[in-house]
């Protein structure tokens, strides 16, 4: 799947090493993206734009992530009816509980699915079991992920028992 099915987006370059967690395993997936900085407080404007002419590009889930005051996902769930993902980032004083809190604090008809914080891995995976409802070759490579993950805690926990 080459066309760009999710979009990410974080506040800063800062967030970058979590952010292209998520980016990793879309790639696994075999399912395109597209990444951008892009923050809700400093680029408003370009923010709300890339939120609303999302669905005529082709994206269908967004994820996003930021730190602190974690405004983004909000501001583009304000903006657009897909589904969007929040990936609250630890920073500040408060190392992402602010933004954990920011980010499921949502108004009623305003939702963000939240992961956990520095969670982007997780953020592609939902995104990921949110296409296979309509893409029946990510839900074969979902299953087939959770397959190879629980044979690989199977042996370890036969190494386990035979020490």
């Amino acid at each position: 799947m080459k066309e760009a099915k999710v979009l990410i987006l974080m506040g800063s370059d800062s967030d970058l090493p979590v952010m292209s967690k998520a980016g990793e395993v879309l790639k696994e997936m075999g399912v395109g993206y597209e990444m951008h900085i892009s923050s809700a407080h400093r680029l408003p404007e370009r923010t709300m734009e890339l939120a609303k002419k999302a669905r005529e590009k082709g994206i269908e889930v967004i994820i996003c992530g930021a730190g602190m005051s974690a405004h983004l996902a909000g501001v583009v769930a304000a903006n657009t009816t897909l589904p969007v993902i929040g990936v609250p980032l630890a920073s500040g004083a408060l190392n992402g509980v602010d933004a954990l809190y920011s980010t499921v604090m949502m108004p009623p008809g305003i939702p963000v699915a939240t992961v956990a914080i520095d969670g982007a891995k997780n953020a592609a995976y939902l995104a990921c079991s949110i296409l296979s409802i309509k893409y029946p070759e990510i839900a074969q490579k979902l299953e087939a992920f959770r397959e190879k993950t629980k044979e690989a805690l199977l042996r370890k926990d036969a190494e386990l028992q035979v020490k």
